[in-house]
């Protein structure tokens, strides 16, 4: 059978899919108490997966991994104990083949629970990335020796213990302190501490200008901590630019949803600028990175560890039973390690002694108590506490007594109302004791004891809410459980359920505020609804929900019709749920009626109007429409109807023809007119004028007269013409003037009131009974003189210049007779293929030259001249030969000018580029050659309007050489060109220097040439010198030809180093330098030299001061230095003074005498240290003294 859709499990992670389509009463699908967590342990560790199933019947639980089966009984154990609901997976050794993700699947007959968790196994020192069983053993040994190389290193980096979340981790450095950055770095493995840095510096940026579109300034961060009621909080406070931008709650990159009071497990409260968010029930899948978003850029980030999280009972204790004298043993299973978890008998504390033995697994989950050789007196209550959470059973001592016929029973009650909890032994064992969660009950505690024979009772006659709880009845060394639940759901008072019944109308815009008031006295959780989907706080277009002491309040800041619906809410608390209903109706002007507006042109009935009523009447019934209209260019909007409601179109009937109208229409109830259905600009239409008649036609043209005529305009308004009017004007003029005062009925009409020899135009306009129309267009201008005589055939037609497109005419005019002259001329042509004559421009030329452009190349052409005037076209004259487009023939010829070089010389591996002018028609066939042979293939060519070009991308020494570039005509003639390409490179160094004296005085220089003067490169060389007297080079010969070079002037005693270089015209060489300096030994006579007798001088003096002391002016604080300069023989001794005392003895300052420097040093002076200061020198000669001032002003040195 195919398994159903997968069912929810209160375990994130755990995947659970029902088999059969009903499950018994009493029956359930697998499920996961504790699911395995992902480990991440180093080589050689074991691993331990724990899982804790449940499911009715008992589930058998598998193990598998994506590589392959868990066969390996040595390295793979699976253990559970017998009666447990946990199930073990021990991975031992491990290595880095054992990284892989492990599942867990539980099955029963009705379903399957899955779930998974991951090894990653951390491989340390050279053992990383090997298979050692596979490896060679002499690759062993050499990495061996590079680990031994390894060991040498100072400061190694460490292994990183975990692998590192990159994402993670950045989030989390960039919202915590300096001072954590070390401590984060060593947790995740980050060794690069200055590039961290800088990375983080970037990314803070990044995140700046992200955060600055949406906040303006994010202060007073609290990271994560964790409250002592278990819950986990952090705050900050956040200046918003919007206040209505959206905030979000990440978890390890996922949204998690969030609520604004304490019955959602995570909660957002705002307090101005604060943000306090608070993660209750907390669990270890809790654990994660947690980051607060506006919109899309992340603002804080803090990280809650799993450490942190106070463990929770996962496996809870479970009831006991053992023989007396025997062991009994209690087992609880936590979240996480918990070290300092305690164990309570009777809520006394537990010691570990003989009696009581406690045992805690290897990680830190499983806590185990053994209770040895139980009797009697160690029957009651244990439990394990974690400090938050605690689990606690009893502990049954069974012997040969009695039993229970009949335990106590699982009972609900109302509050206020009476409970009875009864059991029935099979024998007496006495009187025994009621407990309730653990603790003993008395009379004190309002219950009521009975016993009847066997039976025994317990009353509770007035039940209230802190009663509730697990009840057990001990009478030897027989116990019974039972809960007692007390029924306590809200309640809502009578009055409110009734005025709820009633529909609550609000006007749109206005707020709306809904407070159910309730009693209850258990923690209540309010869910409102509208028409069944969840009303959500934060996503609800502004909707604020809140819930209070004794009420809970729906807020709408501004109501619409949209708000409009049934709405309700659910009370829940632990003692039962109650339900409120209403309807809200939101009244408002109604919407526009839906269009679109449809006008439509009735002509003589006006404007018909037509639309359909309104989506949304706001609520309430519509009254009327309100019509308006507003003509073109006006912004006034005239009322011109009222139509009922039941009417959806309307006429106006007082338009004006030819003139545009908008209109509008409002729908109004008693809330008032709502929003306009507005059209676009409709023309109504005036009645057809007759459209415009053509241009006339010239009929005859004389001095006194023109006559005209015309055709009849068509379309609509022609169909009835009563006449026509004709205008006329000068030409070149904008004046129409009218020739005919009323229409005349006939299209032919004779023009006489004319000014001889002027020139007119005329045009006609159409008269209908609706009015005059468009005037036509005009006729073409005309003069008012009698008719002319044709011209005469021009004279002298001559070509006067051909290209390859064109052909340029001239001639003369004909000759005059009887006022004949020309006012124009027509050139026409005739192609060598065609018997056409097509005139070669529009209208006439005036002139006696005229250029024919746009013909075909080569092609030969007729030419014929014709000229005309008003009385018509003269005789043609034309060519008696056929006439070629094409250029006259120039001979090919070289344009060059005084820059044109015979002889370029180029550095090897340039762009050689030679462009060579000339001027030939037609365009000649240029031929190009090196050395009187072709151009190889790396030389390159073009030509382009009388520019041909020689392109060699980078020159060598192979294109060194004459080169030719000839032109030839289609005529045979030919011209060439020449010049010389040397390519050279800068020369080569010379070789050894040799020196030699052939003269006294002087020194030779003699050096091996430049390798180049053997290739018939031209070069030269110039020779530096220099002198131990003097250490910069400087020139001694240049331009030498030759080999060798004296120089004269050569003094002894001095050394000489010599250098040659090798030059031409693209550069230098580089020096070839002597290996020993040129030394002339020098010899000297010698003479005897009479000193003198030698006279001590006396040089005995009494002190004087040099350079005496001067006064200073200082601030308190600063330092002050006295210095004076004295000279004597013997050497003065320098003693120091302040207003006459000596300073001998003075701790606050010092003097020193550096070779007859004398200075007396203040550290920092005050204003006591002013006074006049005095230096005395004495020797056995005599004393000099000098004197200065020192005034210290109060002002302190920093203030200067």
């Amino acid at each position: 059978m195919a398994g159903k859709a997968p069912k929810k499990s209160s375990i994130p992670g755990v995947s659970i899919r029902q088999l059969v389509d009903e499950i018994p009463e009493g029956c359930s699908t697998p499920d996961f108490k504790q699911k395995p967590v992902t480990l991440a342990l180093s080589e050689g560790k074991n691993a331990i997966f724990r899982a804790v199933v449940c499911g009715e019947p008992r589930p058998e639980v598998y193990w598998q991994s994506t590589k392959g089966d868990l066969s390996n009984s040595s390295k793979y154990q699976l253990s559970s104990a017998p009666g447990s609901k946990e199930h073990v997976l021990q991975i031992n050794k491990l290595t880095g083949e054992d990284s892989d993700l492990y599942r867990c699947t539980a099955v029963n007959p009705y379903g399957e629970a899955t779930c998974s968790a991951r090894l990653t196994v951390i491989e340390v020192g050279f053992r990383k990335n090997r298979k050692r069983q596979k490896e060679p053993q002499e690759d062993l040994r050499k990495e061996l020796m590079d680990f031994r190389k390894m060991l040498k290193k100072r400061a190694p980096p460490p292994a990183p213990n975990k692998k590192v979340e990159s994402e993670k981790v950045w989030q989390l450095l960039m919202a915590s302190d300096r001072k954590d950055y070390e401590k984060i770095c060593l947790q995740y493995g980050i060794v690069d501490f200055r590039g961290m840095l800088r990375k983080l510096q970037e990314m803070k940026k990044e995140q700046e200008d992200r955060m600055a579109q949406y906040v303006t300034a994010v202060a007073n961060l609290r990271h994560i901590r964790v409250t002592k009621e278990g819950a986990a909080t952090f705050d900050l406070e956040l200046d918003l630019k919007n206040l209505e931008s959206k905030i979000y709650l990440y978890k390890d990159g996922e949204m998690i949803p969030y609520g604004s009071d304490n019955q959602t497990k995570h909660c957002l409260r705002r307090l101005g600028k604060r943000y306090h968010f608070q993660i209750q029930d907390l669990r270890p899948e809790d654990a994660g990175l947690y980051q607060v978003m506006v919109e899309d850029a992340v603002v804080f980030s803090t990280e809650l560890e799993a450490s942190t999280i106070p463990p929770r009972v996962v496996v809870p204790l479970a009831e006991a039973r053992c023989e007396e004298q025997s062991n009994a043993v209690f087992e609880c299973t936590l979240s996480n390690p918990c070290p300092n978890a305690t164990w309570h008998f009777q809520h006394r504390p537990l010691r570990p002694s003989d009696k009581y033995e406690v045992f805690v697994s290897p990680d830190g989950l499983t806590h185990r108590l053994v209770v040895k050789g139980a009797g009697h007196s160690d029957m009651g209550l244990y439990s394990l506490n974690t400090g938050l959470h605690a689990s606690s059973a009893w502990l049954v001592v069974e012997g040969s007594m009695g039993h229970f016929s009949q335990g106590l029973t699982d009972t609900e009650v109302q509050l206020g109302e009476a409970a009875i909890l009864s059991c029935t032994l099979s024998s007496d064992l006495g009187p025994g004791t009621w407990f309730k969660d653990g603790v003993k009950l008395t009379a004190q505690d309002g219950a009521i004891f009975e016993q009847d024979g066997l039976t025994h009772r317990l009353i509770l006659s007035h039940v209230e809410g802190t009663q509730a709880g697990r009840y057990t009845f001990v009478a030897g060394s027989q116990h019974s459980e039972a809960s007692l639940i007390v029924q306590d759901p809200p309640t809502i008072a009578p009055d409110v359920t009734e005025t709820l019944r009633e529909p609550l109308v609000f006007k749109a815009g206005k707020p709306v505020t809904v407070k159910i008031p309730f009693q209850s006295h258990l923690p209540v959780q309010a869910a409102w609804r509208k028409d069944g989907d969840e009303v959500a706080g934060s996503n609800h277009r502004g909707v604020q929900v809140a819930l209070g002491d004794g009420y809970t309040r729906l807020c709408l800041p501004s109501a619409c019709r949209k708000d409009s619906g049934q709405y309700s809410v659910t009370l829940r608390s632990e003692g039962g749920c109650v339900q409120a209903e209403f309807t809200l109706q939101v009244i408002d002007k109604p919407q526009p009626p839906q269009g679109p507006l449809e006008v439509q042109d009735c002509h003589k009935a006006g404007v018909c109007l037509c639309w359909r009523p309104p989506r949304d009447d706001g609520g309430q019934v519509v009254q009327h429409y309100v019509v308006e209209r507003r003509q073109a260019g006006r912004s006034t909007w005239l009322k011109v109807g009222e139509p009922p409601p039941d009417s959806t179109s309307f006429t106006d009937s007082s338009v004006e023809q030819g003139r545009k109208y908008a209109f509008r229409v409002r729908a109004v109830t008693s809330e008032g007119a709502g929003e306009a259905l507005e059209s676009e600009e409709i023309l109504v239409a005036p009645e057809a004028l007759p459209g415009p008649p053509s241009a006339p036609a010239i009929l005859s043209a004389s001095s006194q007269s023109i006559t005209l005529t015309w055709v009849a305009p068509r379309g609509p308004g022609s169909a009835h013409i009563l006449g026509y009017l004709v205008e006329k004007r000068k030409k070149g003029s904008n004046t129409w003037m009218a020739v005919n005062e009323q229409p005349v009925s006939e299209r032919r009409y004779t023009v006489v009131d004319l000014r001889q020899g002027c020139q007119y135009e005329f045009r006609v306009t159409a008269v209908a009974p609706s009015g005059p129309g468009e005037p036509g267009p005009p006729s073409d201008a005309v003069f008012a003189r009698d008719p002319m005589r044709p011209p005469g055939a021009v004279r002298d037609l001559q070509v006067t210049h051909t290209t390859d497109t064109s052909i340029t005419l001239s001639w003369v005019g004909p000759d005059t007779q009887d006022n004949d002259e020309a006012q124009g001329y027509i050139v026409e042509l005739c192609g060598s293929d065609s018997l056409q004559w097509s005139p070669c421009h529009v209208g006439t030329v005036p002139g006696t030259t005229f250029t024919a452009k746009g013909l075909r190349p080569r092609e030969g052409y007729f030419v014929r001249v014709t000229a005309v005037n008003d009385g018509g076209h003269g005789q043609a004259t034309s060519l008696d030969t056929l006439v070629h487009a094409m250029p006259a023939t120039v001979c090919p010829k070289f344009l060059m000018d005084s820059s044109t070089k015979d002889t370029l010389v180029v550095r090897a591996g340039d762009s050689i580029r030679v462009p060579v002018s000339f001027e030939a028609a037609p365009m000649p066939e240029v031929t190009w050659m090196k050395d009187g042979l072709p151009l190889s293939k790396r030389s390159v060519t073009t030509m382009k309007d009388g520019l041909t070009q020689l392109l060699i991308p980078a020159a060598s020494f192979s294109d060194q050489g004459q080169y030719t570039v000839m032109l030839k005509s289609l005529q045979g003639k030919e011209a060439t060109y020449s010049f010389f390409i040397s390519v050279a490179a800068c020369p080569q160094a010379p070789g050894s220097i040799y020196l030699q004296e052939n003269v006294p005085g002087t020194v030779t220089i003699q050096w091996e040439p430049s390798p180049d003067e053997a290739r018939g490169i031209p070069l030269y060389y110039t020779v530096l010198m220099r002198s131990s007297s003097h250490g910069s080079w400087h020139e001694v010969a240049d331009r030498v030809h030759t080999n060798r070079f004296t120089l004269l002037g050569v003094l002894p005693g001095h050394e000489y180093h010599f250098r040659v270089l090798a030059k031409n015209e693209l550069g230098t060489s580089k020096p070839s330098d002597t290996s020993q300096p040129w030394c002339i030994p020098r010899h000297r006579d010698k003479f005897t030299v009479k000193a003198p007798p030698h006279r001590e001088p006396k040089l005995s003096q009494k002190p004087r001061f040099l350079v005496g002391l001067r006064a200073h002016l200082l601030p308190q604080g600063c330092e002050c230095r006295m210095t004076c300069a004295v000279r004597g023989s013997p050497q003065p001794h320098i003693t120091w003074f302040k207003n006459g005392q000596s300073l001998d003895r003075n701790p606050e300052m010092y003097s020193t005498d550096m070779l007859g420097v004398c200075s007396l040093v203040i550290p920092s002076v005050s204003p006591e240290d002013s006074g006049e200061y005095m230096a005395v020198a004495k020797n056995p000669l005599g004393q000099a003294v000098s004197t200065a001032t020192l005034i210290v002003t109060g002002d302190s040195a920093g203030t200067l």
